[in-house]
């Protein structure tokens, strides 16, 4: 498959890292501070729109729906302390990231991260993964305003790497994202992630799907 691909824009938690299991931490985290409660987590609704807002958004959003803390402003700034230690000591890249991202240097594609998180928390990521020399671009929703469910990063993805829509491929997690670029015209390519919803929905509308136990490198025999 990849030898049709000029440039890739690839998504970072759950596609890249393996760090979805983040927003359990952080629900437990705001169970315990604002509720007095262990395990706690969002309802299921929240969670799911949650993934591809801006964590400011999202935060905004869990303090109005759900109650939790003085303000969206405080919800925020508590996430980013628990991920930004997560994202610096722990997290580690998706087993076959590396080497599929090594395949798609060789051929000579362009490649760029598009995330919803926060340019600072991503620069965290990727050089605890130590993966930046990939990529020609790292772009968030938090510097455009709009989250995965609007085009306009992978709009502004496909400006920074110079393609068409037609040469070009979106490798995501989120359903909703990847409504979205298949909607715009581009390649997608769905990777699941057992934190993650929509798997039967993005199997359906993905040109390739990566299956619990399979990785990117799947794509490399594809033809």
């Amino acid at each position: 498959m990849i030898h049709k691909i000029k440039g890739a824009i690839f998504d970072m938690d759950g596609t890249l890292i393996d760090s979805l299991m983040l927003w359990d931490i952080i629900w437990e985290s705001f169970g315990r501070t604002y509720l007095g409660r262990e395990g706690y987590r969002l309802p299921e609704q929240a969670d799911k729109a949650i993934r591809t807002m801006t964590l400011r958004d999202g935060m905004e959003m869990i303090h109005e729906t759900c109650g939790l803390g003085e303000s969206g402003t405080e919800l925020l700034e508590a996430a980013n302390a628990i991920i930004r230690n997560f994202y610096a000591n722990e997290v580690q890249l998706k087993p076959g990231v590396r080497e599929f991202l090594n395949s798609c240097r060789e051929r000579g594609i362009k490649m760029c991260i598009a995330s919803a998180t926060g340019p600072k928390l991503l620069k965290t990521a990727i050089d605890r993964c130590e993966i930046g020399d990939y990529f020609s671009h790292i772009l968030s929703c938090a510097q455009l305003g709009k989250g995965k469910d609007q085009p306009d990063i992978y709009l502004a993805a496909m400006e920074q790497l110079g393609t068409t829509k037609e040469e070009t491929c979106v490798f995501e997690d989120s359903a909703v994202a990847i409504a979205t670029a298949h909607n715009m015209g581009l390649m997608t390519v769905a990777i699941y992630d057992q934190y993650n919803y929509g798997q039967d929905e993005m199997r359906r509308t993905a040109d390739a799907y990566i299956a619990e136990g399979e990785t990117l490198l799947k794509l490399v025999a594809i033809t």
